[in-house]
Order: C-alpha cells, then sequence, then structure tokens
C-alpha cells in the first residue's frame, strides 16, 4: 500500500485542531440524541430542542467520514502492508466495540428489552449496516451502525489510496467536485429509484430511503474518498487558503440551510461542501502553526477520548434516562421534566460520558493500541512537485501516536 507522496517525515506534524473537531463533532451527535430523548415536558422546548438538534447527528457523522479519509490518506507510508494497516484499524476499532457491546447487552438485559440473536450477531460483526432493516441498523449499541460503514472504507482504502494517489494534482479539485456531485445527487436517486411509502416515523421518506442514503456503506463512500483527494490537495499544496473562522461560519450556514432541506438532503447533501472546506482549513491551520481555540490542551484530550465518548454516550443517554421512569410517549426514552431539571439531566449525562470515556480510552483502547497495533518506519516526506506546496517539508503528513486524529471511530447518530 502506497502513494507517490506517501512517505513521512520522522518529526510529522501535530494536528490539535482536528482533534479538537472531532470532539465537537462527537458532542453534535449527542445534542442530537438529547433533543430525541424528549427530556422536557414544556412543548415549546421539548419541540424546539428537537428541531434545532434534530440534525446535529447528521453533521457529527458526515464530518467523521470525511475526516477518516483525509487522516488516512495524509498518513499513509510507504512499504506498510496492507495487513499492518488492517490490523491497526481493527486494533483501534474493535476493542472498544466489544466492550460497549457487552455493556448494551447488559443493558438491555436490565430494561427488559430483547436485542434479537441475529441483530446482536450482526452488530458484533460490523455488518448490519448493510440490512435494511431498522431492528438490525440500531441494535445493541445502536451507534456503532457507523463503524460498519467505517470497515467498508477501511477494507477498501488499500485499493483506493493507489487510485488517488495517481490522480495528477492539476485534476485533484475536479475529483474532488465529482465527489460532492455525487454526495448531492444520492438524494434525488433514491428518490426516483425507491417507493417513499410507507412513510417512516422520522420523515417524509420511506425507511428504505433512508437507508440507503444515510446508512448504505458505499453511498457514504463518498464522503470518504472526498476526504482523502481533500488531503491529497492541501499535500500538493492546491489548497485555496481559506481561513479557518470563514469555514466555521459557512459549517453553521449549512446547518441552518439543512434544518429546513427536504428530508434527505439533510443527512449529508447541504453540509458536505462546508465540511470539506472545513477540514483542511484546520488542518493547515495547524501545519502553519496558528494556534486556534481547537488546538488547546482540554480540546486535544477530550478529541483523543471522543471515539469512546461516541460509543458510550448514547447508552448513558437512554438507559440513564429509563433509570428514572418509564417513557412518556412512544419517541422518548424516559420521563419529561420542568426546563432545569431536563437541562441538568442532560449536564450530567455529559459530564458521565465523559468519564466513561476517558475510563475506556485508559483501560481498554490505548493498551490495545500499545500492545497490538505495531510500529512502522517514517522516512522523510517531501511536498508533491506539482504546484508547490504550501505546507512546509516537515509538515505534510505522518502518524504517530498524539499527533493525528485517529481516522476511526467515525460518530454516528
Amino acid at each position: 500500500m502506497s502513494t507517490p507522496d506517501a512517505s513521512v517525515s520522522p518529526h510529522p506534524p501535530r494536528l490539535p485542531s482536528l482533534s479538537g473537531l472531532r470532539f465537537l463533532a462527537a458532542a453534535l451527535v449527542f445534542l442530537f440524541h438529547g433533543s430525541i430523548a424528549q427530556v422536557f415536558s414544556a412543548p415549546p422546548l421539548r419541540y424546539g430542542f428537537l428541531f434545532v438538534g434534530g440534525g446535529a447527528g447528521f453533521v457529527g457523522v458526515s464530518f467523521f467520514f470525511l475526516l477518516s479519509g483525509f487522516v488516512l490518506t495524509w498518513s499513509a507510508r510507504p512499504g506498510d502492508s496492507t495487513t499492518g494497516f488492517w490490523r491497526r484499524r481493527f486494533v483501534k476499532i474493535f476493542p472498544n466495540h466489544v466492550v460497549t457491546f457487552a455493556v448494551a447487552l447488559v443493558l438491555i438485559g436490565w430494561a427488559g428489552q430483547s436485542g434479537g440473536l441475529w441483530q446482536s450477531v450482526s452488530n458484533l460483526l460490523l455488518l448490519h449496516a448493510w440490512i435494511p432493516q431498522y431492528s438490525f441498523m440500531v441494535s445493541v449499541n445502536a451507534v456503532s451502525w457507523s463503524l460498519s460503514v467505517e470497515a467498508l472504507f477501511y477494507l477498501a482504502f488499500p485499493l483506493l489510496v493507489l487510485g488517488v494517489g495517481r490522480i495528477r494534482p492539476s485534476r485533484l479539485w475536479w475529483w474532488a467536485g465529482a465527489a460532492i456531485a455525487g454526495v448531492l445527487l444520492a438524494p434525488p436517486a433514491v428518490q426516483a429509484l425507491l417507493p417513499d411509502q410507507p412513510q417512516w416515523s422520522w420523515g417524509p421518506a420511506s425507511f428504505a430511503q433512508i437507508w440507503s442514503v444515510y446508512a448504505f456503506p458505499p453511498v457514504r463512500l463518498l464522503e470518504f474518498v472526498l476526504g482523502m483527494l481533500l488531503a491529497r490537495i492541501v499535500l500538493a499544496g492546491r489548497w485555496i487558503r481559506l481561513p479557518l473562522p470563514a469555514a466555521v461560519l459557512l459549517v453553521s450556514a449549512g446547518y441552518g440551510a439543512l434544518l429546513f432541506a427536504p428530508f434527505l438532503y439533510r443527512f449529508a447533501a447541504c453540509t458536505v461542501i462546508p465540511l470539506a472546506l472545513l477540514i483542511p482549513a484546520a488542518a493547515t491551520a495547524d501545519v502553519q502553526g496558528r494556534r486556534t481555540v481547537l488546538s488547546t490542551k482540554v480540546m486535544v484530550w477530550l478529541g483523543e477520548i471522543s471515539y469512546a465518548f461516541y460509543l458510550v454516550h448514547g447508552l448513558v443517554l437512554a438507559y440513564g434516562h429509563r433509570a428514572f421512569g418509564p417513557p412518556t410517549d412512544a419517541f422518548s426514552s424516559g420521563p419529561a421534566w420542568s426546563t432545569p431539571v431536563g437541562l441538568g439531566f442532560l449536564l450530567a449525562c455529559l459530564a458521565v460520558s465523559v468519564l466513561l470515556a476517558w475510563a475506556l480510552h485508559v483501560l481498554v483502547e490505548r493498551p490495545a493500541m500499545r500492545r497490538w497495533a505495531g510500529r512502522s518506519a517514517a522516512p522523510a516526506r517531501r511536498p508533491e512537485p506539482d504546484g508547490g506546496s504550501q505546507v512546509p517539508p516537515q509538515g505534510v503528513a505522518g502518524h504517530r501516536a498524539g499527533n493525528l486524529p485517529e481516522g476511526g471511530g467515525a460518530a454516528g447518530a
């Protein structure tokens, strides 16, 4: 597995802002699940929070899929074997998944629910996103459907990186535009090909349509490939030098548009362009040595535990809510409260999720990586010859533990 520019510096650059962004993306997923829990009894806040937070998880998911492609391409190494790459991805993802899978089964039993044998098996093996049935997609630890999608990314990456690495720098933006066009065209294509009946409770679409745009791994592969192309754009010196604050404003505008867009366009189409600009802008700011709010020690630490946070937060919200009493209706996971109590509950769930994520990261994720991930050489890397890099030679790639946000662990909603 190699690319034309895949060697790395012995002192690769840190990308702390991307680590900070990882936690913000995971926090968006927490916001989404907090809104659908419907913990507030006052109708204006209850439904207003659901309206505002109801698209947050979609943005978090898309961000992580793009980030995975970007980081894995940025950190690709010549001479790294395909099996070595797959081993590191497996060790990064699977131990945390197995632990939270087991915890989820215990909580399902405590709640008197049934996970289903085949649903549980497909979830454990990370095959469930491929099955167009809701009971499979959200089985056991519901958020792990995005890991099933990421598994396709990792399996395909050794082949994809060869193809992306052969694209001439002058054509990279054209290919990125084609990937974006694919994301934008997915909703109308699905609407044209699949029936919109029966309507699903999520919105004005059938579950087949929702699954095809939101969870079907080959469709989400477009975002992963776009992230790969963006990494090469930065490495080739073809980045447009968009300031990070401007990229953040564009993402905010995209989120505002998402809230009013046709339903199937909310999953990725409304925010794919702003997110595609945000990630390279943050990476470039880090490489050029500009400090950002995202690169503080606290944000970097939160980014390091964000994968574990993603895996535990849904369980904390759903079963923590259920522990206080029966649901108020078919759509909530527990009782509804006054505004101060509901807000206190959400903040408590956030704090508990961070603490559990830290424990999972320290006790499971980090030891597994140290023991089984292995180490690889890091020869020197040069910028691509065409176009002149905006990034100094010591800052065009490289991954060592703690230097780059891991490509794995995409948040799911």
